[in-house]
């Protein structure tokens, strides 16, 4: 199913979706209630606190992890500050899927660059404290755009399992977890991202969860200067569909952070040797 794109998918299915002049469906949800970027607290620093301060580290000038903090203590730092940003809420997008696998590495042997995510949960209803025990879910596209479950969409046949590049994993007493995963491919119409949801009261199972209330519905995004040569270098190469800009991603909005913008950190001297990815997720579980 060649030419499906996901602001095509959208216009057809979500009524809350804004139209954009000249590019089709858009995935912000309307109104000042769904689309929350709320500062919470004292100070009056202007980029200090919750997602403000994980965005403001960009992957310009990436240094490496060697001899740096590490990303969990990273993300407790930026978590500790005296403000806290709720992170933007976005549409899902057409390619989620119930029932995600409870695991710390996604990949499942999918080629491309290693990213160690790890996230800080804070929760403004309780004052901005670290969220434990909510369930991080992670999904996103492999090297060549495809989304497992959704396999051809981007014009790519290979194996479609319904379960790579898609898990969570469960915050600990500091509200962080860590996902291991790659850094995505792209395909038509949106810019290199990744989907997220936080789930607070879930019971886990063997390998999975049932139940549960999701809290948080967002998107992340990448340095588009690290981007523009992760997407030139192989594997990514083999991917020759349209790439769309993050200047003209339909739903990044320019807000950093507070928008899903991750903090980068290198694993090494080149793109190939991954990154370390790190963001302060603001919800509200009330």
């Amino acid at each position: 199913m060649t030419g499906n794109t996901e602001h095509d998918h959208e216009s057809n299915t979500d009524s809350d979706t804004v139209s954009g002049t000249g590019q089709g469906g858009r995935h912000r949800l309307d109104g000042g209630v769904k689309r929350r970027r709320i500062l919470i607290g004292g100070g009056a620093v202007a980029a200090v606190g919750g997602l403000a301060v994980a965005g403001i580290a960009s992957a310009d000038t990436p240094t490496t992890a060697t001899g740096s903090t590490t990303a969990a203590e990273t993300a407790t730092a930026t978590a500790s500050s005296s403000v806290c940003t709720l992170t933007a809420e976005v549409t899902e997008g057409p390619y989620s899927l119930d029932g995600a696998l409870v695991r710390a590495d996604i990949r499942e042997e999918k080629e491309g660059f290693e990213v160690q995510y790890t996230f800080t949960v804070v929760d403004q209803a309780d004052d901005c404290a670290p969220l434990a025990d909510a369930l991080v879910e992670l999904w996103h596209c492999d090297v060549l755009g495809e989304y497992s479950g959704f396999v051809g969409g981007n014009g790519h046949q290979e194996e479609d399992n319904g379960t790579f590049l898609r898990g969570g994993q469960m915050t600990d007493a500091n509200g962080q977890c860590t996902i291991t995963s790659i850094w995505p491919g792209h395909y038509v119409s949106r810019a290199v991202h990744i989907h997220m949801r936080v789930h607070t009261e879930v019971t886990l199972t063997d390998d999975s969860y049932t139940g549960g209330e999701v809290v948080h519905t967002g998107q992340l995004f990448f340095d588009p200067d690290i981007n523009t040569e992760v997407q030139a270098t192989s594997p990514y190469s083999a991917n020759t569909t349209s790439e769309t800009l993050l200047a003209n991603d339909s739903v990044y909005d320019d807000g950093g952070a507070s928008s899903g913008l991750l903090t980068l950190t290198a694993l090494g001297s080149s793109v190939s040797d991954g990154y370390l990815a790190t963001l302060t997720v603001g919800v509200n579980s009330a």
